[in-house]
């Protein structure tokens, strides 16, 4: 099973919009947009810089996780992934976002 974008709706009317795995995990979560075109464009700019050379900046947090960011050209964050335990696991979703978002189909949750 490839890996699927799924675009959400939140309560307030806001959107937002996850990358999923071939196995159902979230690998990489989004802003929240107001509009449903700049969600859409979200995901496209996700699918361009993940196969981008230094698009992905790793991360730790305060708590001792490990954590990464898809950045888009011009710097801004365009996506972030959960807390991972290690480092080595880290590195690995960033993989996973390079495997899987060029060619994740679009689950629309908003309709």
């Amino acid at each position: 099973m490839p890996g699927k974008f799924e675009l959400k709706k939140a309560k307030d009317g806001q959107f937002h919009f996850n990358l999923l795995a071939s196995n159902g995990q979230v690998i990489l979560s989004s802003e929240l947009y107001k509009a449903k075109d700049s969600a859409l464009n979200g995901i496209e700019s996700v699918r361009k810089n993940a196969i981008r050379e230094g698009a992905f900046e790793a991360k730790s947090a305060a708590n001792g996780k490990f954590y990464f960011v898809l950045k888009a050209t011009n710097g801004q964050v365009i996506g972030q992934s959960q807390m991972y335990a290690s480092a080595a696991n880290r590195d690995a979703g960033i993989q996973s976002v390079i495997k899987h978002a060029p060619d994740a189909k679009l689950e629309d949750g908003t309709a």
